[in-house]
């Protein structure tokens, strides 16, 4: 007895620390409003549900017993089933209590899992949007169907429950017979059943009524478009008529059931039965599949095409396509003028040749500083601002890489190693002469352009487990060569383990009692977990779909992660679905091994990216703005969560500048736009402008190309914008048919405006794939491409970017080196092609140069990554700034070779005399009374040289 009540004890706590910790959770994040209103949702559904489910089944049992016949004259069937009836009896009360229970339990625990539903459905918003067939709101569809449909099942189950239950009962207490000689029912058991069946019809009945605007939704295959939704010819003329006379044969068939109640026979309501059967295999199989066969098939275009015209527009509309620019594009320049052209390539795009996908390891090398910060797989591209001009920026944060820290134990992992330090950043457009990327924020701490900022890093992509933080024991906070640095956690983030209940509910769900006894946790102590931006915006918004990249961003004084979301339905009548795993899935999120959207596999046939989300890399913050503010959906989860989701207003000029048009809604809409860039609905039926999306050229895997962020002006634009572009093939072949682009710089007009520019199908233009062939095929590339592979180097492809430009299209790839000692890739060459041209250089000026045989007007801007330290006419200054040079060579080889030791010195080395050098200059100038000026130039100068250097170039 005692160990069996320490066993419920036990199993109760572990519960109860599972519901405190989630509570606890929540109200630290300041969504308790979510947690509660997702909790008392369930609740409400579990027993609402639950108990209409047991009384169902518990009346109809007590029914069913009540109206048992006498047993006087019991025949051998019945004394056969006489010892079960004794063995029931003093048990009848607690076994109707518990067949009641089990099945009120299952119920409420599946009611409980529409709690989405019913929360769309109670608080849905209309979206002025009618369908073409029945004429209703499209929000019936997406929050009223559903909910309708849930009931339906809940009914055909409880009706189908309740008749097993009562028809065993009636069996167990004679009121049915099967071996019996005589009646076979008694006139009760005849009765009830019969009203029960009737039921059960009559809610079929409902179910037909339902399918018929069910098929406005309806996903099926059709042999000319491929998945469908919506009705189809005939849908419309056999499916839908044949629906409506079977839902008139459930209702007649379903009054003759109940009418038993008066004649007590089930002659009647067989034959219906058996009709309604009939009708269903005749008119809901066999007739549409003749008008399938007689009708259709010898003219489907004609027939079909008025039915594709509506699935054409729906789509459209549904994954905001609808306003895509289509424009021709000739795909080959008439400039004659060379000079123009390569004038005309520089100002056409910020082209970038740090591929965020490839400097990973060259970040780690030359900026992880210590083996416990780590930098993620694929960097991002953002824009930050610098005298007034926007630069494309490769920036990455160096997060906690536990797997690097020096001995592994439970307080070096939970209470040391904590958070991650500051923002590494590098020009896009730039290398230095080593191939190396020019560096606009670098070292540890952090410096560079981006100012002063919170550099501390709690919150991140790779920081997967928990800490505690803010108690005795202190944090690392980074290391330099005076040695390490200590702080404690002043945020406000996290669950204070003050209370000894706190740590024995997070003792118990994280599985470690060292929580709850440890002695490095004291006053001040607090649990921060759930530290990826995707896990906190997931949680505080379990009605939102996030986006598989989330990128840093520095923002007021603070890294804030940033996180794009979508709403989404399958409801959306006539709009094809699409898989959302599978549409955003590329070459990169295969590299990953991970999909873009991850365990997105639901199908989805409306989506909009209503959310921007930021996370604060330090407090863990969580704030939701509203971005789509016509949203129907993002406004009826806002009245269902009501001040959650912030308005678009309070979104401050600095953020919005770093927001920008998600990559995975932008791959559903090109993946969409493959069919549905056409109008026509006959063009649309023949397949003859079906496009694909290109296999990345630039590696084996055989997987889609990846969409590239880029600053780049299209044909008719007068400056650059952020935009996300891709291209695409013909269906089943190389050349190029289409480059796509979309505005992705928020905050102005055009943002979120599709632009597609359409090749000409009467020539062919090169694909990307035909490009990487010519690159591959061209005899002095493959040999220079042969000799840089020389010895144990191996040769890495970057992005292939693709420009429109006068009319033709401009191809750039960068080329990378890994090799010898070095175990990162560095810049090496650059790919151009441009009508037919092409080259392969150092740098990308050297190609343009080459490719249009024509040199730039305009004086290219001085490469900052090769800042030395300054000269100056004093002699005993310009001896110090010669040791300072010395010191600045040997810091450079030794960033070459990888050996951090003597770079450290050297480094040491270049400090010490650039002091010497900026206090003999401040003795000079005070010696002959100067101002200072020379004093304050050589200072500033030295300065710069020693950040320049110090960032690995």
């Amino acid at each position: 007895m005692t160990l069996g009540v320490l066993a419920v004890l036990a199993m109760a706590f572990v519960m109860f620390a599972g519901f405190w910790t989630d509570w606890l959770w929540y109200r630290s994040v300041h969504y308790s409003s979510v947690f509660t209103t997702t909790l008392w949702t369930k609740i409400g559904l579990f027993f609402v549900f639950g108990l209409l489910m047991a009384a169902s089944v518990g009346v109809n049992i007590w029914l069913a017993h009540k109206m048992r016949p006498p047993l006087s004259a019991m025949s051998m069937e019945q004394q056969s089933l006489d010892r079960y009836r004794m063995g029931i009896a003093p048990y009848k009360r607690w076994l109707l209590l518990a067949i009641t229970s089990l099945v009120g339990l299952i119920a409420g625990a599946s009611a409980s899992g529409q709690w989405r539903t019913w929360l769309m459905w109670v608080n849905g918003v209309p979206f002025n949007q009618k369908d073409p067939q029945f004429h209703l709101d499209v929000s019936f569809y997406a929050f009223d169907l559903p909910w309708y449909r849930f009931l339906l099942g809940f009914g055909f189950a409880a009706a189908v429950l309740s008749l097993i239950a009562a028809a065993l009962t009636h069996y167990l207490y004679g009121g049915l017979r099967i071996t019996s000689p005589g009646a076979r029912a008694t006139a009760a058991a005849t009765g009830h059943l019969s009203v029960l069946l009737g039921i059960f019809v009559a809610l079929k009945a409902v179910a037909y009524w339902l399918d018929r605007y069910g098929l406005a939704v309806k996903s099926s295959d059709f042999k000319a478009t491929g998945n469908w939704t919506g009705l189809r010819y005939v849908d419309a003329n056999a499916y839908l008529p044949a629906k409506t006379i079977l839902f008139c044969i459930a209702v007649i068939c379903a009054l003759l059931f109940f009418a038993t109640l008066w004649r007590r026979t089930w002659q009647l309501p067989v034959i219906g039965f058996g009709l309604m059967v009939l009708s269903a295999i005749l008119i809901g199989g066999l007739y549409p599949a003749i008008v399938q066969k007689f009708q259709v098939q010898p003219n489907e275009q004609a027939k079909e095409a008025p039915y594709v015209e509506k699935n054409l527009k729906a789509t459209r509309e549904a994954y905001g396509i609808d306003g895509t620019d289509v424009t021709d594009y000739p795909g080959a320049s008439t400039t004659k003028d060379k000079t123009k052209l390569r004038d005309d390539a520089d100002n056409a795009a910020s082209i970038r040749l740090m591929d965020p996908n490839v400097v990973s390891p060259t970040f780690q090398q030359l900026q992880q500083v210590r083996n416990y910060y780590g930098f993620p797989s694929n960097l991002d591209v953002d824009r930050y601002s610098k005298d007034g001009k926007d630069q494309d920026t490769v920036i990455g944060l160096r997060e906690l890489n536990l797997q690097g820290i020096p001995k592994s134990n439970w307080i070096n992992d939970h209470f040391r190693y904590t958070h991650g330090y500051g923002v590494v950043a590098a020009k896009g457009t730039e290398a230095d002469s080593e191939g190396r990327p020019v560096f606009t924020e670098y070292n540890l701490p952090s410096r560079g352009d981006l100012g002063q900022y919170q550099q501390q890093i709690y919150y991140g992509e790779k920081t997967t487990q928990y800490s505690i933080v803010g108690g005795p024991q202190k944090e690392i906070d980074y290391s330099d060569d005076s040695g390490e640095k200590t702080t404690s956690y002043k945020g406000k983030s996290g669950i204070s383990l003050s209370s000894p209940v706190n740590r024995a509910a997070y003792a118990v769900a994280f599985g470690e009692p060292q929580i709850l006894y440890s002695g490095a946790i004291g006053d001040g102590s607090r649990i921060l977990y759930n530290r990826t931006p995707k896990e906190r915006v997931e949680a505080v918004a379990p009605w939102l779909t996030i986006d598989g990249d989330a990128y840093p961003a520095v923002v007021d004084g603070k890294i804030q992660w940033i996180v794009d979301a979508y709403t989404t339905t399958n409801g959306y009548p006539y709009a094809s679905r699409t898989t959302l795993g599978d549409t955003t899935a590329d070459s990169l999120t295969a590299a990953n091994n991970q999909r873009a959207v991850v365990a997105q596999q639901n199908q989805v046939n409306y989506i909009r990216n209503s959310v921007k989300a930021t996370v604060d890399a330090y407090t863990g913050q969580v704030k939701l703005y509203q971005w789509d503010t016509k949203d129907p959906v993002l406004k009826t989860w806002m009245k269902a969560f009501p001040n959650t989701v912030e308005s678009k207003d309070s979104i401050s000029p600095s953020l919005m500048a770093h927001l920008r048009y998600p990559q995975d809604l932008f791959k559903v809409q090109r993946e969409l736009l493959t069919r549905y860039h056409v109008k026509d609905a006959q063009t649309f039926l023949s397949g003859s402008e079906v496009w694909q999306i290109p296999d990345d050229p630039t590696n084996k895997s055989g997987d889609a190309v990846p969409p590239y962020y880029l600053s780049m002006k299209l044909p008719g634009q007068a400056s650059q914008a952020f935009s996300l572009t891709t291209t695409m093939t013909p269906n089943g072949r190389d050349n190029l048919s289409a480059f796509m682009s979309v505005n992705a710089e928020a905050g102005t007009g055009d943002y979120g405006k599709i632009t597609i520019l359409k090749l000409p199908t009467g020539r062919t233009v090169d694909g990307p794939k035909r490009v990487q062939s010519q690159f591959n095929s061209e005899p002095s590339i493959a040999e220079s491409i042969r000799l840089l592979k020389g010895g144990d180097s191996e040769v890495e492809y970057g992005n292939l970017l693709t420009v429109p430009l006068d009319g033709g299209l401009l191809y750039v790839e960068p080329v990378y080196v890994r090799g010898g000692d070095l175990k990162y890739p560095l810049l090496r060459k650059v790919l151009v092609t441009y009508g037919g041209s092409t080259a392969f250089e150092n740098t990308l000026g050297e190609a343009l140069n080459k490719v249009f045989g024509a040199s730039s007007s305009t004086v290219p801007p001085e490469n900052e990554g090769t800042t030395k330290p300054p000269t100056s006419n004093n002699p005993t200054v310009q001896e110090a700034l010669n040791d300072a040079q010395k010191a600045f060579d040997k810091g450079q080889e030794a960033l070459k070779k990888g050996d951090w030791q003597s770079y450290g010195e050297a480094q040491k080395d270049l400090e010490d005399a650039l002091k010497r050098a900026e206090d003999a200059q401040a003795k000079a100038d005070k010696t002959t009374g100067g101002s200072g000026n020379n004093a304050d130039k050589t200072s500033d100068n030295a300065d710069k040289s020693s950040d320049k250097s110090s960032g690995g170039g």
